[in-house]
Formats: C-alpha cells, structure tokens, sequence
C-alpha cells in the first residue's frame, strides 16, 4: 500500500488507541486467572493483539471481541492441548512474553513466527530456560518447538537486554509448583515496563518481593481475576501525534491519556518540552503545539521505541542533537538506526548513523521524497512525522506496517487535517 502526503500542517483532536503493552499483560494475566475477565478498551485490530488473542486461545482461553473490550474465560489447565500451535506471526512481544509461560504450563507448543522475528534474538531468555527443563529446536526458519516443564529455581537476567524477557519469566514463575527467584544485573533499561508488568500481576492478586534487583517469586500462585478492568491509552503510539504537534504550525490533543501512567514512553513529554514545544494538561488530555525546536541530546536506553519520531522532529531543530545507547534499535521490526537515517537523509535531513546511536544536524525544513517503510509501523511513523516539515510531497510505500499497532492511522492523519491519499496503486 503506497500513501502520499502533501505538505502541509495537522491540528485537532485524536483520541488515545489502548496501550499496547497494557493489553499484552492484562490478555495474559486473564487467560491465567480463576474466573472470566472482562478488559475495557477500544478494540483496534492492532496485529500484535490480535496474535496474543489467537495464541491464548490456542491454549484453552475463550476469548470474546466486545464493542467495548474483550471477555476473557480462562485456560482449563485440566484441559491444557497435548501440542499447541501459536501464530506470534511478527509480534516480539507475544513470543517472549509467552515463551516462559508456556514452559511453566508444561505444554508442548510451536510458535509460528512471520516477518524478521526468526532473526531477532532470544538469548538469554532461551538459554535460562534450558537450563530449568526446557528443550528449544527449530523444525524449520519461521517455527520455535518448545518442549518439557518448566523448574523451580534460580534465574538471572541482564537488565540492558529486554525487559520483556524479564516480564515474561515474572508472569510464568508463579505457576510453578515452588518459590523461584529471579535476579537482574548490570543496569536495567526500560525498567518502567517492568514495573508495568508487576503492577497488572498486583491487580490479578500477585505479588513479587523485589530486593535490590533481585525479585523473589511464590511457586503455586493463583491469579484472581478483578472480574473488570480498563487499559490505559497508548503513549508509544500517541507520540506519533505529539511530535507531529511539535512539527511547524502544528498543534495536537491527544485524549484519553494516563499522566502518571507506568508506560515509560510518557518521557515523550519531557523530550518534547525539553527541545522547546508547548505543552498542556487538561485531565486525561494533552496538547502539543509547535514553537522552537533546539537540539538536545537523548539517552535511547529505556525509549527505543520513541527514537524514530523524535528523530523526525529533530530533523528541523536548531542545532545538533545526539542519541546514545539506542543499540536495541538494530534488532526491532527493521534496524531503525538504519532505517530511520535513510528515511530521514531521502527526505533531505542530515542524520548520521552510529553504532549504537544517530547525530542529527538540524536543517530548516525537509524536501520530500519516497520512503519505504521496511515493513516497520515505527518508521511508517517517522516519515508522516517528517512530511510536516517538507516542502514537497512525500510518498510512503508498505503504509501497511501501521496495521501492526495502529490501522487507522492513515484515517486519523487525514481527519486532523493530513492532505493524503491512501492506496495509491497498491
């Protein structure tokens, strides 16, 4: 799907998608609990949510799509399948998260993966699961066969990998039949998605007992369903909207947001008052309206996922910004150290790629072009962000990506005033 967007400027009103990374949790930890759960949200079609559905359902879940949510009747482990097929298709988040939990089940199961995730790695993950009882093959490229129970015991993680690999191994060890402990060393990054994880287990009736990065888990504990419960707004996906709020003559609202939510992408606030937009609170809304933009310097460490739309406003900031310790963009949907410079340099900014992070020189506007988006919804992002500063039109080739987390996109860009055509020669 090719999209093309003619230079111009977006202002208005969007209301917040459901997070995401709340949603992951909360589909899990209800598809473990004693009784039916009803989540509260928006239901978007985002591919990633719908591959944890299928996978969860694989293994026993009932799972119902309401106007308002999903209802959630648990697994029956009485009735747990001999050899699951889960489609995780190209979703990381599902593979790691459900990758612990179904060793702890005890299930046989093949995780079916699409798109660059048979690339991306699992290490430690894989290697500390291997170590409790558990066997990983590859029958072939794209599947993951995973066999035997999961043990009780000692686990350690590094804290600079992926802290989804933490929060998988913190939702699974409770099911075990005795007391584990997980420890994490060297600095963790993205350590308020950890806590993410540890909050949704609190309101499912587990508790972790955490200790200077040492996190002690109770064998044999149940999840107690809260019976109802709401997912927050999307703040990695509503940066998209407060950068392109930050962009010349924009201003955005963005509804439905959570100000002290436990989503670490919130920092999109302080980055974009820190590089000089103008922000403003009115309850669960925020705007975001163009001023200056200045250089500042980014540590990439606990906010990949911001990078590629921050570079975008970056771009046409005055002075030169630097991001560091953004190693993990290599190994996400595309490698958006890579992918982000290209995209930005082939609309005519000057970003420079490191090993491990970018420098942006920041230039008065961008030209426009043809992008593609390498079949990475983020960087689909950063090209509708960087069209607000171009003086030509911008053409955008596999727009699809969005589809992954956020579909209706493209139908939100136009509806704030994004002069685009969609679907253009397929």
């Amino acid at each position: 799907m090719k999209v093309k967007i003619e230079p111009g400027a977006v202002s208005g009103i969007v209301d917040a998608i459901p997070s995401k990374s709340h949603l992951h949790r909360l589909l899990i930890c209800a598809a473990l609990a004693d009784q039916s759960t009803k989540i509260l949200c928006q239901h978007t079609g985002a591919e990633d949510i719908e591959a944890t559905v299928a996978c969860l359902e694989a293994l026993g879940a009932q799972i119902i799509v309401l106007v308002d949510g999903f209802d959630i009747k648990p697994i029956n482990t009485d009735k747990i399948p001999e050899h699951a097929v889960l489609p995780v298709n190209e979703s990381g988040s599902t593979l790691r998260f459900l990758l612990p939990v179904v060793a702890a089940l005890g299930i046989t199961a093949t995780f079916e993966m699409k798109g660059r995730l048979p690339e991306r790695p699992l290490y430690p993950l894989d290697n500390q699961l291997m170590n409790k009882g558990i066997t990983l093959t590859r029958p072939s490229a794209d599947t993951l066969l995973v066999t035997g129970q999961l043990q009780f015991g000692n686990y350690t993680l590094p804290g600079n990998i992926s802290s989804q690999y933490i929060s998988g191994l913190l939702m699974a060890l409770p099911l075990l039949k005795r007391d584990s402990s997980l420890k994490i060393t060297g600095n963790i990054e993205s350590v308020d998605y950890i806590t993410l994880t540890t909050d949704v287990q609190r309101e499912f009736g587990v508790e972790h007992f955490d200790n200077e990065q040492m996190y002690m888990i109770n064998g044999s504990k149940n999840y107690r369903s809260p019976q109802v419960i709401h997912v927050d707004g999307d703040w990695s996906n509503g940066a998209f909207w407060l950068a392109c709020g930050a962009m010349p003559g924009c201003s955005v609202t963005l509804t439905k947001m959570n100000q002290n939510s436990l989503q670490g992408d919130r920092r999109i606030i302080d980055i974009l008052s820190q590089l000089g937009a103008t922000i403003g609170w009115q309850e669960n809304q925020v705007t975001v309206t163009a001023d200056q933009r200045q250089a500042v310097d980014i540590d990439a460490s606990g906010i990949p996922d911001l990078i590629p739309v921050v570079a975008a406003v970056l771009s046409v900031a005055e002075g030169t910004s630097r991001i560091t310790n953004a190693g993990r963009l290599r190994i996400k949907e595309s490698d958006r150290l890579n992918t982000t410079a290209a995209t930005l340099n082939a609309l005519g900014a000057k970003v420079t790629e490191l090993e491990d992070g970018l420098i942006i020189e920041g230039v008065s506007n961008l030209k426009g072009g043809t992008v593609d988006t390498y079949n990475d919804h983020r960087i689909a992002m950063c090209a509708a962000v960087a069209s607000l500063a171009c003086t030509e039109p911008v053409m955008i080739t596999g727009a699809e990506a969005v589809n992954k987390s956020y579909p209706q996109l493209w139908a939100d860009f136009a509806k704030l005033g994004g002069i685009i055509d969609v679907d253009l020669e397929k």
